[in-house]
């Protein structure tokens, strides 16, 4: 391939990285194979359309697919560059599976030529670009890998993490700058050539196992930040504060940046990836640890209050508003509120009526305990709790006028207006946290 030419481009893995990463990339120009082995996520984007949520993705996907530049299927087929975004989920033990990584690496070693370059974007444990590295050396005697071979390369291998907001991936994977870490700094060249392509963000290169900790490290540092607020929040519930005004008070500090409590966390990268530092470094890493056991625990905390609330008004129906991990998407995965919402489910039953606005049906946790989907409008007019465990634009702009006479948990803090019991005539409550 000509450096000027446009790649041909496979990106193994159609989740919510490598389908937009995967369409981005064809907008550039390049002609795009997607690899899934899901055929019903295969056939629905070949007929231009998506099974994600995410803003303005329909439009590109249906646009590059239309024009012929992207293209899905189960089998992987030769290409010029190789991106892999696939699952890096962790065992009960919190122990890293690099196992679909691997799986990947396999596939792609497979149709691998001279000249080609390997990227790896999927959050993995320090030290998997180099394990992919061997394992395409291993299945691939007759190429020159690097740092296993003499002499000139025939194949680049990196690591690049994406970093995205969900709800702003398409914009995000485009202007925000990445950290490239070659095998070596010539597999490192080879990959920013790529991505200069579509990334107008800056694009920084550096060595493949410090690329992997960076992005481990960006997300371990949201989860200890958040771990402060979500203590905070269990410390005002003890002593009776209002911890959204004491956040609020506290952040008018030049120097204090208190970032918000929920429920949890959740979602594929912050409630996972620092589990990746502490089993690197184990004894190391007391403070990681910590965060996570905070945030995990926090979740509990709701439920228990939860339960108290339901407990102490038999009969009433309660509305648990939301099961994503964060506002406005369609994102279940290690979600706080789908684990909230579920537990007490299976205790309170045909009670709990769930809203979440990016769900068709319910998850199969919920099945057999009664719970049923409503809208928001069915929940303000038929149930008296209402626990709000996502700050989806649909909640925040209930008005008080709909809400005033519920019993109101508010675990985000989204109504701020919602009267506390001492200004209450009919028994509403609001608990801040």
């Amino acid at each position: 391939m000509k450096s000027d030419a446009k790649p041909e481009v496979c990106v193994v893995g159609l989740g919510y990285i490598g389908l937009p990463t995967a369409a981005i990339i064809a907008r550039s120009g390049s002609k795009v194979l997607g690899v899934d082995v899901t055929q019903s996520v295969v056939d629905t984007i070949n007929r231009g359309e998506i099974h994600i949520e995410e803003v303005d993705l329909d439009g590109l996907v249906q646009g590059v697919v239309s024009r012929g530049l992207l293209a899905a299927s189960t089998q992987i087929a030769p290409a010029d560059v190789f991106v892999i975004a696939v699952p890096t989920p962790f065992d009960k033990n919190h122990a890293p599976d690099i196992s679909y990584v691997l799986a990947a690496g396999r596939s792609v070693a497979s149709v691998l030529k001279a000249g080609d370059v390997v990227i790896l974007e999927s959050t993995s444990p320090v030290g998997t670009t180099e394990e992919l590295r061997d394992l395409i050396a291993e299945l691939r005697p007759d190429l020159k890998v690097p740092g296993r071979s003499q002499g000139t390369p025939d194949v680049s291998i990196a690591y690049c993490p994406e970093r995205v907001l969900p709800g702003k991936i398409l914009e995000e994977l485009t202007n925000n700058d990445r950290s490239i870490g070659g095998i070596t700094p010539r597999c490192a060249r080879k990959a920013l050539a790529f991505y200069k392509r579509f990334v107008r963000g800056t694009c920084v290169t550096t060595d493949a196992r410090s690329a992997e900790m960076t992005k481990l490290v960006e997300n371990a540092y949201r989860d200890v930040n958040i771990a402060f607020a979500n203590e905070l929040s269990i410390v005002a519930d003890k002593m009776g504060l209002d911890v959204w005004e004491v956040i609020r008070l506290a952040n008018r500090h030049p120097r204090v940046n208190i970032l918000q409590p929920g429920p949890g966390v959740g979602g594929h990268c912050i409630a996972v990836d620092p589990w990746f530092i502490v089993h690197g470094a184990p004894e190391e890493t007391p403070l990681i640890r910590t965060a996570r056991g905070v945030n995990d625990g926090k979740i509990h905390h709701v439920i228990k209050h939860a339960d108290a609330l339901i407990s102490a008004h038999p009969g009433a129906k309660v509305a648990c508003l939301g099961l994503a991990f964060k506002a406005n998407i369609d994102d279940f995965r290690e979600s706080p509120a789908r684990l909230v919402a579920a537990t007490l489910a299976r205790k309170f039953g045909e009670r709990i009526q769930v809203v979440e606005p990016y769900a068709a049906e319910l998850p199969r946790e919920f099945d057999g305990t009664g719970a049923s989907l409503i809208d928001i409008d069915t929940a303000l007019e038929d149930c008296d709790v209402l626990i709000a465990l996502v700050d989806h634009d649909v909640f925040r702009v209930v008005p008080l006028a709909e809400r005033a006479d519920k019993l109101v948990y508010d675990t985000r803090g989204i109504w701020p207006d919602q009267p506390k019991p001492a200004e209450l005539d009919r028994g509403g409550l609001r608990l801040a946290s």
